[in-house]
């Protein structure tokens, strides 16, 4: 496979946080603990800005 396809590891890493914020701020919902979801919800705009990092750094590899 070529290098171009394939993902690097922070955008990898990004979409796995943003996976266990989801859970944990529906957890959170679902049991009406407040800060087990804002938990979740900071973990997951985390994950967010951990994917993008990693997707400008795959757009600056694939302009090389």
């Amino acid at each position: 496979q070529e290098m171009r396809d394939m993902v690097n590891k922070d955008q990898v890493a990004g979409v796995a946080k943003q996976v266990k914020g989801s859970v944990k701020e529906a957890a959170g919902k679902a049991t009406g603990n407040k800060r087990t979801q804002a938990e979740g919800t900071a973990e997951k705009v985390a994950g967010k800005v951990q994917k993008a990092y990693g997707d400008v750094k795959e757009n600056v590899k694939k302009a090389l």
